[in-house]
């Protein structure tokens, strides 16, 4: 395993690492949670990304008993939480991220985690309700209690990213370290564009997610959807709308034999592309089941065989 630093700042991350978004409590029940972190923490995974509103804080319930189970040296991994969506219907506790929400939404995610602290806190999408100087405060002393080491945002704007960096840059405040887009061989502006001046002036780092297309660049979407699949659950329409367009589903198809030349999996390779970025700190992978897991760290060995006219043709195939 290789490990990157997280922008400008000294915190080092697996290259790869395992989220928890649809599969802990959806897919997966903690003793297969269990064996996928375990599988991963051996392989050199160090970091491990979770959310107050996946599964309804249950992924963060059972994410917390399997680090605890595990008994890791806690100095050895890195844990993420993020916040915006709330577990809630009140007022301050959904679709937000004013202070009062963000103090105590924090309390209750190192509750189910059973951790005295985070490493990352992220938060989950911007609140155009609340302002960004008032959550610049709050994600600014949530850090200096100790509770997160480093913050930062998750499909936020570049424009939005900035100006909540030269707040805390104007207050002498904790200034956000960290971003946490989508990134895929068929979502690639924002990382590749909107963001490059921030990689530059600010030390921005990121942690990708969906770097399979939630699954459409893995190949198993090209004959219909599975039924052991995430785009089978019943909350889950509006990814089975993405996972059948059929233009998507082409540039899947026009993957598969350059990856089969390398002697790699449509996935394993598209892991691959997403760490030939160097704006790219650590690349979120989900696994349903440990082997899956293995399966996805051997994407580390075709990063080097994705040459200059390796990477002209995986162009092609996605123009």
């Amino acid at each position: 395993m290789n490990y990157r630093r997280l922008g400008s700042a000294g915190l080092k991350l697996s290259e790869l690492s395992l989220g928890s978004w649809v599969t802990f409590k959806n897919q997966l029940a903690e003793e297969t949670a269990f064996e996928c972190m375990k599988a991963a923490y051996d392989a050199g995974v160090n970091f491990f990304d979770n959310a107050e509103g996946y599964a309804q804080g249950q992924s963060e319930v059972i994410m917390g008993n399997v680090l605890k189970r595990a008994a890791w040296r806690r100095a050895s991994y890195v844990i993420s939480t993020k916040f915006y969506w709330g577990l809630n219907s009140g007022p301050n506790e959904k679709n937000t991220l004013n202070r009062k929400y963000l103090l105590q939404a924090m309390d209750n995610s190192l509750k189910r985690l059973q951790l005295d602290y985070v490493d990352l806190v992220f938060c989950h999408r911007p609140d155009p309700d609340t302002p960004v100087e008032e959550t610049v405060w709050a994600m600014n002393d949530i850090v200096a209690s100790g509770k997160a080491l480093y913050w930062g945002t998750s499909e936020w704007s570049a424009a939005s990213i900035a100006e909540a960096w030269q707040i805390a840059e104007r207050h002498h405040l904790r200034k956000p370290q960290m971003e946490q887009p989508q990134y895929n061989l068929l979502w690639r502006d924002r990382v590749e564009k909107e963001y490059a001046p921030l990689y530059r002036d600010i030390g921005l780092g990121t942690t990708t997610w969906s770097p399979l297309a939630s699954g459409l660049l893995s190949g198993k979407y090209n004959a219909g959807i599975p039924a052991d699949s995430r785009a089978a659950l019943p909350d889950y329409t509006w990814l089975r709308n993405a996972l059948t367009d059929p233009a998507r589903l082409a540039k899947a198809a026009n993957l598969a034999p350059i990856a089969a030349d390398l002697g790699a999996t449509l996935a394993q390779m598209s892991l691959a592309w997403c760490l030939k970025n160097p704006n790219v700190t650590s690349v979120i992978t989900g696994a349903s089941r440990a082997e899956q897991v293995r399966e996805n760290m051997k994407a580390l060995d075709v990063v080097p065989k994705l040459t200059p006219d390796v990477m002209a043709a995986i162009e092609a195939a996605v123009a």
